[in-house]
């Protein structure tokens, strides 16, 4: 079985069992899961529900692994010629890791 969820402006294909990382989100201190309630599409088992936008009814529930896992530094060259104008900034997104448990359609 398998969903494709949408989190934040991103969507994701996931089958239980896969880790990802999303954006970073506001969760409680104490959280050990979240939940994707926005499911685009279910599918497998010969049967695909597509949903429009959404799928009734279904979620995509994950268990945390990293709270504030830092992806790669990413950096940005700001040059303007003939000006001895240059500068390069950098900066790493935060993401947060998580492994998916269970789809429920």
């Amino acid at each position: 079985m398998y969903a494709i969820i949408e989190s934040g402006a991103r969507q994701y294909k996931v089958t239980p069992g896969d880790v990802l990382d999303v954006d970073l989100q506001e969760l409680a201190a104490d959280a050990k899961e979240v939940e994707f309630d926005r499911v685009l599409l279910v599918g497998g088992e010969g049967r695909t529900q597509v949903g429009s936008p959404l799928v009734a009814g279904a979620k995509v529930t994950a268990e945390i692994v990293e709270p504030a896992h830092k992806g790669p530094k990413l950096y940005h060259y700001f040059y303007r010629r003939r000006k001895h104008s240059r500068s390069k900034v950098g900066h790493r997104q935060k993401y947060l890791r998580v492994k998916i448990a269970k789809i429920v359609a």
